[in-house]
């Protein structure tokens, strides 16, 4: 992909400390690009990750997410979107694991990761932990990303119903984070239904948005004080801008224990699906061979009569280019602050073995295949063909 100084797409961040004094843990990046130099499909990566680890650690975390994440969206093609993600993010919790072993001080370290890619249209998620990715669209707000919380498997189990949730000791602890000596499960469900089935769920990757479609990236610093409908209503009243600093503002209010940070964007009508190759007609195919051979023998011809060492030319390689990664807007570092440690703070639990998952493949150049990360122990994936 061809990284691009200026989004097709309306973009809006921000990220706050909150009122606890505290280290602003939180990070996030915003990219854009265009698919190649032949393809104008305009391209835009949003990343997310809320760090966790006292003393500095946390956003040392989140910082080497983030960066691993975007470096390797950014070298990839755009063919194989989920391949990328799981790339991207398993070097990022291999990066995380291999610091905080070799620092006393940042053992334990950890981040969430929240990851939204829209080639054109259509929209390709990643997450790991709680922090949230929401679709907002027909006046109405939804959560697609899933909370990979004890409190989430307690309501999932019924062990707990929702108005129980409020104020439960195991409301920060988290299933699934970055930093762990084995590889997270990462998690690809897109929940645009109740009811839906993991697998249906799974299949929504790589579905067209809607025009005028907002997708809003958030930490849980804002879900934990303020509700899916008060979101929802901060964009109905005012524009971008003021809608995300009016929801942080109201986190704040309401005791801003955490750090707090938003990313929204929406989807222009203007943008469409990447376009499919054409595929040249039987006599178009003919008619370029005969072009092409009336060429190699008219240039053969000429350098023969010239008496030119045209065969024996010797190739020779162009260095790679080294590209190095510019986000369009990315999280500046946090002034040290010091930590509460009477406030709640997100706790870790092992992350469970991998467990092998059926994802739909979005080749967008027109050939199948998903072929595995170059990581030790990735999760196992099953290929499956989309029409």
């Amino acid at each position: 992909m061809i990284r691009e100084k200026l989004s097709r797409y309306p973009v809006t961040a921000q990220t706050h400390a909150g009122m606890s004094g505290k280290n602003n843990e939180d990070r996030f990046a915003v990219s854009a690009f265009r698919l190649s130099q032949r393809n104008g499909t305009p391209v835009l990566l949003t990343v997310l990750c809320d760090g966790i680890g006292g003393h500095k650690a946390g956003e040392i975390a989140a910082e080497l997410a983030v960066n691993n994440i975007s470096h390797t969206i950014a070298e990839s093609d755009g063919k194989y979107p989920l391949e990328a993600l799981e790339k991207g993010i398993q070097k990022a919790n291999l990066a995380i694991f291999k610091e905080s072993e070799g620092d006393a001080g940042k053992q334990g370290m950890g981040s969430t990761v929240a990851c939204a890619w829209v080639i054109g249209n259509r929209l390709f998620t990643a997450t790991v932990g709680d922090s949230r990715i929401y679709l907002m669209r027909n006046n109405s707000i939804r959560q697609i990303s899933i909370d990979h919380t004890w409190i989430q498997d307690a309501l999932e189990s019924g062990l707990l119903t929702p108005d129980q949730i409020q104020g439960h000791p195991n409301r920060h602890v988290i299933r699934r984070y970055l930093g762990a000596p084995t590889p997270p499960e990462v998690d690809y469900r897109q929940r645009l239904a109740i009811g839906e089935s993991d697998q249906d769920s799974l299949e929504n990757q790589g579905k067209p948005l809607h025009p005028d479609d907002r997708l809003l990236l958030c930490s849980d610093g804002l879900t934990d004080l303020v509700s899916d409908l008060e979101i929802l209503n901060a964009f109905d009243q005012t524009g971008d801008e003021e809608a995300v600093k009016s929801l942080i503002d109201l986190a704040n209010q309401r005791g801003g224990h955490d750090n707090i940070t938003i990313v929204t964007f929406t989807i222009p009508a203007d943008i469409k699906a990447a376009p499919k190759k054409k595929k040249l007609l039987p006599y178009g195919c003919a008619l370029a061979a005969i072009i092409l051979g009336v060429l190699v023998v008219a240039t053969s011809a000429y350098y023969l009569w010239k008496g030119l060492p045209w065969l024996d030319k010797t190739l020779t390689t162009t260095p790679p280019v080294q590209m190095t990664l510019n986000p369009l807007i990315t999280s500046a570092p946090q002034s040290s602050a010091t930590i509460n440690p009477s406030l709640p703070v997100a706790t870790m639990t092992a992350n469970a073995p991998a467990t092998p998952q059926t994802l739909p493949t979005r080749d967008l150049s027109g050939n199948q295949g998903y072929p595995p990360p170059d990581l030790a122990e990735p999760p196992a994936f099953t290929p499956v063909s989309y029409p």
